[in-house]
């Protein structure tokens, strides 16, 4: 993985042990040994997806660390669904950060690792120094555990339920049809249109025609579909096989997030908003980019501006 078409280095990997498992880790700057940042990628993605903010965060003076977390890449796959719970994906993070001597780091999740950024404030507080999260905002624990919520909504062919009550269906879909399924994913400038019938991902995984334009090039959307080819979907498809648990695990914490926090939307993302997110966020500045969900992606430079501006403002 050493460039892509736009001749971004991309750094390579070490193989680390960790909680348990190996995590494959890309780290940049280590120079800049004491100024920790922890880039935390989404679904279905891998540490590839930061390739545009690595290098400007290095230049920024950051000790750039960006793990594949479990399920993706070389790193480790559990078979059993619960090794993908919060406890142990923010546990992966607490031990790395020990693996390099830090006390705590800033923390930057995009998607699924926004989640997990935010479920790593509310778990180990310490350990988090700031906040910067793209697309996903924080979700607050409701009355009901979220998959029944969500069925109770959306039904069963909602992707997030359709995933927990129809376990091993998708994953073996998807990784019949992995390019397929990732190229008509990556995509920008998609038409409005009603959604059609059926499971999100699997239509996307059999769809023939693409909509909209592409978010990458041939030789960047390669990078993600040999690394399914290493893990296939099912660990990846796992993190949202315990949503429930998750939901009970979180019961007793205490729910606001008190770190200075950057929450980066997408505005063409489908996505919603959140509503209240500084009843739970107090700290937070919030900033719209007009781009779909692969916010750091899609539109690259103004999200470097956008976290060097504010990263600059919070250590001034």
């Amino acid at each position: 993985m050493n460039k892509n078409n736009n001749s971004i280095e991309f750094p390579s990997h070490t193989m680390i042990s960790v909680n348990g498992i190996e995590l494959e880790v890309f780290e940049a700057g280590k120079e800049n040994k004491g100024k920790p940042i922890v880039l935390c990628h989404g679904f279905p993605e891998n540490a590839f997806s930061w390739r545009f903010q690595i290098p400007e965060l290095v230049k920024a003076g950051y000790h750039v660390i960006v793990p594949n977390q479990r399920g993706y890449g070389k790193s480790s796959c559990p078979t059993e669904i619960t090794a993908y719970g919060i406890k142990n994906l923010t546990d992966d993070l607490v031990a790395l950060l020990d693996y390099y001597g830090y006390k705590n780091a800033t923390f930057i999740g995009h998607d699924w690792g926004a989640n997990i950024v935010w479920s790593l404030a509310l778990l180990h507080p310490e350990k988090v120094n700031k906040i910067i999260n793209l697309a996903l905002p924080y979700m607050q624990r409701g009355e009901k555990p979220w998959i029944e919520f969500m069925e109770e909504i959306f039904g069963p062919d909602n992707y997030f339920v359709h995933f927990n009550r129809q376990v091993g269906v998708a994953d073996a879909i998807l990784d019949e049809n992995k390019s397929q399924f990732l190229g008509n994913l990556f995509r920008k400038n998609v038409p409005l249109a009603i959604p059609e019938s059926g499971m999100l991902m699997i239509n996307l995984a059999k769809a023939e025609k693409s909509l909209g334009e592409p978010i990458m090039s041939e030789s960047e959307l390669a990078v993600y579909v040999s690394a399914f080819e290493t893990s296939g979907f099912t660990g990846s498809i796992n993190w949202y096989r315990n949503l429930d648990q998750n939901w009970h695990l979180l019961a007793d914490v205490n729910p606001i997030i008190k770190h200075a926090a950057l929450m980066i939307y997408g505005d063409q993302d489908m996505i919603p908003k959140s509503e209240n997110l500084t009843d739970f966020v107090p700290n937070v500045e919030v900033i719209s980019l007009d781009c779909g969900h692969c916010i750091q992606q899609e539109k690259p430079e103004e999200t470097n501006q956008a976290i060097l501006k504010w990263l600059e403002q919070q250590n001034a």
